[in-house]
């Protein structure tokens, strides 16, 4: 009875403990993020930040990357500072190889970039700096540089070019008139190679029947919703959201959740397979690595890096085509030289021969990169080669969207689609990679971009000549929506007709 008496005396007491130490828990956490906050120059009153945070740009210009392209048009070093978001912005080749070559240690992904794609790619090679981007670097470089890996590459796509894409578009050009959307057809191609390449798994994306896959959707909306964290004007909205599980940062979590398992499906997957034996690259890291958690987060790095870049780059290349028949007709005449009459795919040294072809591609993706800017952080205080200062922690982005676009590096013709920029007597010829920063440049250039190049230049070269692909809305300029990469907003719906059949028919 004393014992019960003891207890319920101390009921309001524990009560009372609790009621404390929540509200302390509460306050001293409202006053770190009341730090925080007063840390974040939230707001700026001058015309760049004004636009940014009233979203004013938006009456004149219809892509957040099309207002900075203006607004470094228009500055004299070609470089701003966004003061709200401290990032400083840039689109001079100088200040470019500067940052990813000569000062490459002074500019690494850094702590901040890292926590905004960290619940997503976590540990993956796009996320992290140091010892983690070297082991991974070194691993990838190994493979992808050999000449059986890049064999293997080329006929992986050349299979799925000739058993699911044409098969695809020919179902198509079948039924008069029908409305295809060719950035889902290019998303399903991708992730399909790069399944098949990375992993050894055929996830059958581009089957006549265009099945849903649950883990594109969620790995679509994972790195949408994960880019939008960016945006804001500081990162303790997002954190906040995520710390209380609201609106956009609840659905982030369950979409990654989602990618999380699928990852770890393809890893048990390859184990009973067995992967000692196999080329592809996810084998390779599975033989030096245990854990799991690691394999995923490497995983999900090269569906990103395989998927979204390329799906992007072909979408808008074809829509670049359709605006422009007389490029197309000379990928055509030019594959028609070199390809034999009866031929309907080109071999791996036809490609190579195709230098049209190749700046064709070099152009679309001086315009239409698919990753429009990258941004790094400022390890120490530094000046750049254009004057500018950088505060130690600053976000410094480099623009190879606005670089495209920038007169002083492209001549004044820098807004048309000319291939033939790139051509010297009729043969390819490469530009600085600091004035053309697609693939990067420096020591973190990409790995994968003479595959990448080639895979584009072999989709074109096999769907060119059987097929025209008319684009429904041809004349509206591309609108993108927010993600890592640049994906058109609504898709780019085609309509697809069998040239073979129209010349039978006359």
């Amino acid at each position: 009875m004393e014992y019960s008496e003891n207890l319920s005396f101390l009921q309001p007491l524990q009560a009372s403990f609790c009621f404390i130490f929540f509200f302390f828990t509460i306050s001293f956490s409202i006053f770190s993020f009341s730090l925080l906050f007063m840390r974040q120059k939230v707001w700026c009153n001058c015309d760049i930040c004004r636009g940014y945070l009233t979203s004013s740009w938006l009456m004149e210009f219809g892509n957040l990357c099309d207002w900075y392209t203006h607004l470094l048009q228009k500055s004299p070093t070609h470089t701003i500072h966004i003061h709200v978001l401290g990032n400083t912005i840039t689109a001079n080749p100088d200040n470019v190889e500067y940052m990813l070559k000569t000062r490459f240690d002074n500019y690494p992904k850094g702590k901040p970039f890292s926590t905004i794609l960290g619940d997503l790619l976590g540990k993956g090679i796009f996320n992290v700096d140091g010892d983690l981007w070297v082991f991974q670097r070194k691993m990838a470089s190994l493979e992808l540089g050999s000449v059986s890996i890049r064999s293997f590459a080329f006929e992986v796509v050349m299979v799925e070019i000739k058993h699911r894409l044409l098969p695809l578009l020919s179902s198509y050009a079948e039924k008069d008139g029908s409305v295809l959307d060719l950035q889902d057809v290019f998303r399903r191609f991708t992730f399909d190679n790069i399944c098949k390449f990375s992993f050894g798994l055929d996830p059958g994306c581009l089957e006549l029947a265009l099945p849903i896959s649950q883990f594109a959707e969620s790995f679509d909306l994972a790195t949408k919703l994960s880019a939008e964290r960016a945006m804001v004007a500081s990162p303790l909205i997002w954190k906040i959201k995520r710390l209380l599980n609201l609106g956009s940062e609840r659905r982030l979590k369950e979409a990654i959740k989602k990618v999380n398992v699928l990852a770890k499906e393809v890893i048990i997957q390859k184990r009973k397979l067995g992967f000692s034996t196999h080329q592809d690259l996810l084998s390779r890291f599975m033989a030096c690595i245990k854990d799991d958690d690691y394999l995923t987060d490497i995983v999900i790095s090269f569906i990103l890096a395989g998927r979204d870049t390329m799906a992007s780059a072909l979408t808008t290349f074809f829509w670049l085509l359709a605006t422009h028949p007389e490029v197309e007709s000379k990928i055509r005449d030019e594959a028609d030289r070199i390809m034999h009459p009866n031929q309907e795919f080109p071999s791996f040294e036809q490609i190579r021969e195709m230098h049209y072809l190749h700046a064709a591609v070099h152009e679309s993706l001086r315009l239409y990169p698919p990753v429009q800017f990258d941004s790094k952080f400022a390890r120490q205080d530094d000046v750049l080669r254009d004057g500018t200062f950088v505060k130690k922690g600053t976000r410094v982005t480099y623009h190879p969207y606005a670089m495209g676009r920038i007169e002083a590096i492209w001549g004044p013709d820098c807004m048309e689609f000319k291939p033939q920029r790139w051509l010297n007597n009729g043969t390819f010829f490469p530009q600085s990679p600091f004035k053309y920063p697609v693939f990067q440049a420096g020591i973190r250039v990409c790995l994968g971009k003479e595959m990448a190049v080639v895979a584009m230049k072999s989709v074109a070269a096999a769907v060119l000549r059987p097929f025209d692909i008319h684009v429904v809305h041809a004349n509206v300029a591309p609108r993108f929506d927010s993600g890592l990469t640049a994906s058109l907003r609504g898709g780019l719906p085609v309509v697809v007709w069998d040239r073979r059949a129209t010349k039978q028919h006359c």
